[in-house]
């Protein structure tokens, strides 16, 4: 019987070719129960690149340090997720629709939207509050 939910064990493999390699021990030590040639259920994900994550967040910061347009740089992201219609809609009694910020974190938003909502972001940036990140303007 396998586990589902947050108590799941998470095992990472890397694509080789057609073939998927275990990552860690850890992982290797999966493969000891599974017979050669038994089928096994993948569940695919992509890992979501942290460091992006963490790049975002220096990003309002830069901007923040740059052009004093919010208080904070979490002020700021509450701005800049609706802006770039980054939200869930949800319909209130009265029938009226609102969006509220969908998360970033690392469970809930996959490595694509990520690099979607941030390419957004850095657009939003520019033509709002005038700023281009350094790190954009020696890539151009």
């Amino acid at each position: 019987m396998s586990r589902k939910g947050k108590d799941a064990p998470v095992y990472a493999f890397i694509r080789r070719g057609f073939s998927l390699i275990p990552e860690m021990e850890y992982d290797r030590q999966v493969l000891n129960g599974i017979q050669e040639g038994q089928r096994v259920r993948v569940d695919v994900k992509q890992w979501r690149n942290a460091s992006r994550l963490r790049a975002y967040w220096a990003t309002l910061q830069d901007c923040i340090d740059a052009t004093g347009c919010a208080a904070s740089k979490e002020a700021l992201d509450a701005y800049v997720r609706p802006a770039v219609n980054f939200v869930d809609t949800i319909r209130l009694s009265n029938g009226f629709l609102v969006g509220v910020p969908r998360a970033i974190n690392t469970r809930e938003c996959d490595e694509p939207e990520m690099i979607a909502f941030f390419l957004a972001v850095e657009e939003l940036l520019a033509k709002d509050f005038g700023f281009v990140s350094e790190k954009k303007e020696h890539a151009a």
